[in-house]
């Protein structure tokens, strides 16, 4: 009996370490820059934190992403990476990275790849947050759901607000391409590119990699469609509310004049005039006073713009000229993307306050205004001032990307609006309908993850049938399977047919079409 207790004490002394090193060398992988070990659940291997780029600090402040040093040994990958600088805008946002730092060019992958050669489809996230908050840590955001349905997904971390777009003249000259200012999207441009170099090594194909994402994230979408930079590095789109099209978040204006308007911040507020001086300057400092500083018009300071190099021109003028990167598109918005802003309006004055709208906004147009938006009562008025702030927020610049790729494009679009309201919560009531972002956690399978709601069956059911539509169009560029609603293109010879994603998912034709166009007339100058 000794003799078999000491027989199995020298087993496991033996081969439980054997048994360990063989578990982590399956969770290591070897890409450009070195090894990476992550972890797993179940089936699913993990790899958190790992750098695409040179963290952005000093001298590479406002400079294009460099390249990562490579690193020797095995790098740990089982923790995200900082989040990048950020304010503290939307209270939605939770976190499990370890806060926010210049040093944040990381990205996350997600596998259930058994080898190499299994060439699944690639998913690459691309977070919102109005370009000036947002993070890959989210919850709703995690990625492993996806990876048990057989894609690939990788989330990336991307520059924000002053230190992703920010724009002076000595930028723009030592930029030597008279660019600057999109460092943000740049650094989204790295990440793709480092998906080409080493996603084979995750099991994934880099001939089919899908860019999605939501708000921010689907504007940065459109862009890189757009963007001559990203030619090659993805074969389809999704954009989930949010387009680089006649928008505040991307406008038209010139470089030199957002130069000269970010020189004078700096100049003001900063209390800095040369390049150097604002390296050097502290960045919670340079976070703080830039958080607060907004545009005259109300918006963030740092956004995006038309650099010359990034985008040579105007999205809509890319896509006029047929030179966007031209992939098959999914994309659409929610039903009450801007119920935020109107919620809070007592129905009883709905119909005076939107006839006030109409001529204040629209003048001689009014009365056409109130063709497209009903002010028959107070109840209507009030859903159709819900549907004009929606609209003027985010859905009308959705709607012409998707326009303009319907015409200027040879691939397929499919077009939806999710019109399911979450069940409410004790700190929010349900009038704010299917707000703008509450589809991500249907879209990645993370209802569970969020633990301030209860769950209905139709929210499993809807959560389940997304997920198979992004999955199917990722897959091969067609949302349609085997027993789900059938969602038709969007052409004309179908009527226009979007897929409205409720309870019971169906395709209709668009009814609200001649309101885009009426706002065209109107805005489009």
């Amino acid at each position: 009996m000794k003799l078999l207790k000491r027989f199995k004490l020298v087993y496991v002394a033996l081969f439980i370490p054997l048994i360990c090193a063989a578990i982590a060398q399956a969770q290591q992988v070897n890409i450009d820059s070195g090894n990476v070990e992550g972890k797993t659940d179940g089936d699913v291997r993990i790899f958190l934190g790992i750098p695409y780029a040179a963290p952005p600090m000093g001298e590479l402040r406002w400079r294009p992403p460099a390249p990562v040093a490579k690193w020797s040994g095995v790098r740990k990958s089982t923790e995200f990476g900082a989040r990048c600088r950020q304010g503290p805008l939307f209270p939605d946002m939770v976190f499990r990275d370890p806060g926010p730092s210049e040093d944040c060019l990381t990205l996350n992958v997600w596998t259930a790849a058994k080898t190499v050669n299994a060439k699944l489809p690639v998913m690459v996230w691309i977070y919102g947050g109005g370009f000036n908050a947002g993070g890959t840590s989210e919850p709703r955001q995690d990625g492993e759901a996806f990876a048990r349905q057989g894609v690939v997904l990788v989330s990336m971390n991307y520059r924000l607000g002053v230190f992703g777009f920010f724009a002076t003249p000595e930028l723009i000259t030592e930029s030597g391409r008279n660019a600057a200012g999109n460092y943000g999207l740049l650094d989204q441009v790295a990440a793709l590119q480092w998906v080409q170099r080493n996603i084979v090594a995750f099991g994934g194909d880099p001939a089919n990699v899908t860019i999605f994402g939501e708000s921010a994230g689907s504007i940065s979408v459109s862009a890189q469609m757009a963007s001559p930079l990203a030619k090659g590095l993805f074969a389809k789109a999704i954009g989930e509310s949010g387009g680089a099209f006649y928008s505040n978040a991307l406008p038209s204006v010139p470089l030199t004049e957002r130069a000269q308007s970010d020189q004078q911040f700096a100049t003001d507020t900063l209390h800095a005039t040369t390049l150097k001086e604002l390296r050097a300057m502290p960045a919670e400092k340079l976070q703080e006073l830039s958080f607060k500083a907004k545009l005259p018009n109300g918006n963030a300071r740092c956004m995006p713009n038309v650099d010359g190099y990034f985008l040579p021109e105007p999205a809509p003028a890319i896509f006029a000229a047929h030179k966007q990167n031209d992939v098959p598109l999914l994309a659409g918005w929610n039903k009450d993307e801007a119920s935020f802003q109107v919620m809070m309006e007592p129905a009883a004055v709905a119909a005076v306050n939107l006839n006030i709208l109409a001529k204040k906004e629209f003048g001689a147009n009014s009365g056409e205004f109130l063709k497209w938006y009903l002010a028959t009562s107070n109840e209507v008025a009030q859903r159709s001032a819900g549907d004009f702030a929606g609209d003027h927020f985010i859905a009308w610049s959705t709607w012409n990307w998707i326009e303009a790729q319907s015409s200027d494009g040879k691939q397929p679009v499919y077009r939806y609006r999710f019109d399911l309201a979450p069940p409410a919560t004790p700190k929010e009531p349900a009038a704010r309908g299917a707000y703008h972002s509450a589809e991500i956690e249907y879209v990645f399978g993370n209802l569970d993850l969020n633990k301030t709601r209860r769950w209905r069956a139709e929210d499993r059911a809807l959560s389940a049938q997304m997920q198979k539509y992004w999955i199917n169009f990722a897959k091969s560029g067609d949302p349609n399977w085997a027993g789900l609603a059938r969602w038709p293109a969007y052409q004309p010879s179908s009527g226009w047919e979007v897929m409205y994603l409720s309870a019971q998912p169906k395709a209709e034709k668009d009814d609200h079409r001649g309101r885009y166009l009426f706002l065209n007339s109107v805005w489009i100058k």
